[in-house]
């Protein structure tokens, strides 16, 4: 017996569309071995093309003109093969990546190269004697490894110190100001901020000595001549727009949610942003300390107005010239003997280091020990309506039982 199928059914078998096969998307960052082969095919392909154009069609071509146009010659062709074979979407994606690693490198490069150079010039003076030494009793025909820079690592870390002790606290509040008050003053401090971000560091030495030195140099007072504290004050003038700028952006990342819990808890405003905001931003507050101090630590133009330097260990950062590294570098790379360039190496040397010691200090301290951010913020909750609520003598159940 034979099944035959009704006219209404091989209608509708003739209007059902065939099967296609099924496509797998592809996500635009991976990256196969097959696209590996084409980027360093097409690097080729621009290479071999600008060197005939440049070197055989043309006299006079200019590397810097070889390197531009085998780099844009490389994009297009690189472009246009990646479009053909995974479409435009994913083409756009490439490109965009080797644009930005090209830039890195650009800027990469040369950073490492000048590490690289100060590292192997600076440790041909750089002995331990360096550290604890001073320049006492050195001359210009003695060996770079004699004497060493102890004064110099003394009196910058405690010029840089008091600079951040007197610009933390200034920088913290107007920060807080341009943030969490709503007052009308807003805006023309941002304006003053953003001004002093501008200003050359050498001007806040000039003001320093035409303020303060300048005008008490006949009193006879130590404070009020060439010393570290001077020089300070002028560092801090460079850090505070700094840290400044850095925490508002910081405090800006802070959610609402959080400051309009804790005020509906019941705490003041300062208190919210001593317990609530300040916590949570802690990472980046630490991280605008450390851009402050790196921004100061390698300045020398305000110190040759403030500070003025001098050869011999001086502790004391309130009576007399002290120095610093930055004047250190600087005043043995201008003279003529090899002795004193090498120590100036040395001198740079042991500044980058100490600016890694800085960094690595502030991101151990800086870091969220925390295992996630909403326990963290919980927990600050926690605490504050804890020390908001009164407490309440309760007796315990087992009291309550025996007293009855």
């Amino acid at each position: 017996m034979t099944i035959t199928e009704t006219p209404a059914a091989e209608a509708a078998a003739q209007r059902r569309p065939p099967t296609q096969r099924k496509r797998t998307p592809r996500r635009p960052r991976e990256f196969t071995t097959f696209d590996v082969w084409i980027l360093l095919g097409s690097l080729v392909s621009a290479l071999c093309l600008n060197w005939l154009i440049f070197y055989r069609f043309s006299v006079g071509a200019s590397l810097f003109g070889f390197v531009l146009g085998s780099y844009i010659t490389f994009l297009v062709i690189f472009t246009a093969v990646t479009a053909d074979r995974v479409g435009r979407l994913v083409a756009t994606d490439r490109v965009m990546t080797v644009v930005v690693v090209s830039a890195a490198a650009i800027v990469f490069i040369p950073l490492v190269l000048l590490v690289g150079y100060i590292l192997v010039e600076g440790l041909k003076a750089l002995r331990p004697n360096f550290l604890v030494e001073d320049q006492a009793g050195v001359t210009p025909v003695m060996p770079s490894t004699s004497g060493g820079g102890y004064h110099a690592i003394v009196g910058t870390i405690e010029q840089v110190g008091l600079a951040l002790l007197e610009s933390l606290p200034l920088a913290l509040a107007a920060a807080v100001f341009l943030n969490e008050s709503r007052s009308k003053w807003r805006r023309p401090v941002r304006i003053f901020v953003d001004a002093m971000s501008g200003l050359p560091s050498i001007v806040a030495g000039l003001f320093i000595f035409a303020v303060l030195i300048l005008p008490f140099a006949k009193s006879g007072n130590p404070l009020f001549g060439y010393n570290g504290f001077m020089a300070s004050l002028a560092l801090a003038i460079t850090m505070l727009p700094t840290i400044t700028r850095t925490v508002e952006v910081v405090l800006r990342l802070v959610p609402d949610g959080l400051r309009e819990a804790s005020l509906a808890l019941g705490a003041s405003r300062a208190r919210t942003v001593w317990s609530v905001v300040f916590p949570t931003a802690k990472t980046g507050m630490t991280t605008a300390v450390v851009l402050g101090i790196a921004r100061a630590v390698g300045e020398t133009a305000p110190l040759l107005f403030t500070a003025f330097g001098y050869d011999l260990m001086n502790a004391n950062p309130f009576n007399g010239p002290q120095e610093s590294l930055p004047l250190f570098v600087y005043r043995n790379i201008r003279k003529p003997d090899i002795s004193a360039i090498e120590r100036g190496f040395a001198g740079a040397l042991v500044l980058l280091l100490i600016v890694l010691v800085l960094f690595a200090l502030a991101r151990f301290f800086g870091r969220d020990r925390s295992k996630s951010t909403k326990r963290k913020s919980r927990l600050s909750f926690h605490s504050l309506k804890s020390s908001l609520t009164p407490r309440r003598m309760t007796a315990s159940p087992a009291k309550e039982v025996s007293a009855s």
